[in-house]
């Protein structure tokens, strides 16, 4: 199998395992069993010990020396304050880059919205979330500091799945885009606080369809009841 196959089969298994994690088929402390799930799954254990890592940075498995993979469910209070954080982040990014953003990255940025419109139009969240992961990218890269970006993208991957997962929410996809467009406008125009309160809205309203989201699956533990309510 060549590395790229491989890696694809990895990122597989691994958005198979956040999909059972998030909607609660895999429990809170249950122990990954590596011969199950390779054979659940149909692939090697090299892959799923790839996915364990990659869902441990995110926060939904944990890793214990000697003991082996164990599911995390994030407490709804731990997911409220990444998200108000990470609107606080971005928003900081936006407000920078309206001064200090190149022609080049703004190329970029029109770039990604043209092919988020391309997976719009064809129902392909998987490619939309792609997309829309290089548009925060850029964004963080266009508001030159490293430092700010660097934390931006760390928290940025810790909600992956939360964020990626939230475009399940009918019409989320279409109203992520115009948020998208309401940004990559405020940039072009200097807007340095029009730029920050479209970007700090963009996440809160990711937040708030993750939690819709969430409050759908009735057999999930990972949030309580209240997290159905606004």
């Amino acid at each position: 199998m060549n590395t790229r196959r491989a890696d694809r089969r990895a990122d597989g298994v691994r958005h198979e395992l956040e999909q059972l994690i998030l909607t609660g088929d895999l429990a809170d402390g249950d122990r990954l069993d590596e011969v199950s799930l390779a054979e659940r799954f149909g692939c090697s254990r090299t892959p799923l010990r790839e996915a364990f890592q990659a869902l441990a940075a995110s926060g939904l498995v944990q890793l214990i020396p000697h003991r082996g993979a164990f599911v995390r469910h994030p407490a709804f209070e731990e997911l409220v304050e990444m998200f108000e954080v990470m609107a606080e982040l971005e928003a900081l990014c936006g407000r920078l880059a309206t001064r200090r953003i190149t022609r080049p990255l703004l190329a970029a940025l029109h770039e990604t919205v043209i092919a988020c419109e391309a997976a719009v139009h064809d129902a392909d969240s998987d490619r939309y979330y792609a997309e829309n992961e290089r548009f925060h990218m850029l964004l963080y890269q266009a508001g030159g500091n490293r430092f700010l970006a660097d934390e931006a993208a760390r928290l940025h991957r810790r909600l992956k799945p939360f964020r990626r997962m939230q475009l399940q929410v009918r019409g989320r996809m279409a109203q992520s885009l115009d948020e998208h467009r309401q940004v990559l406008a405020a940039l072009e125009r200097g807007e340095s606080e029009a730029a920050a309160d479209a970007l700090r809205n963009h996440v809160a309203v990711q937040g708030s369809k993750f939690n819709d989201l969430m409050a759908s699956y009735r057999r999930s533990p990972l949030v309580p009841a209240a997290m159905g309510r606004s």
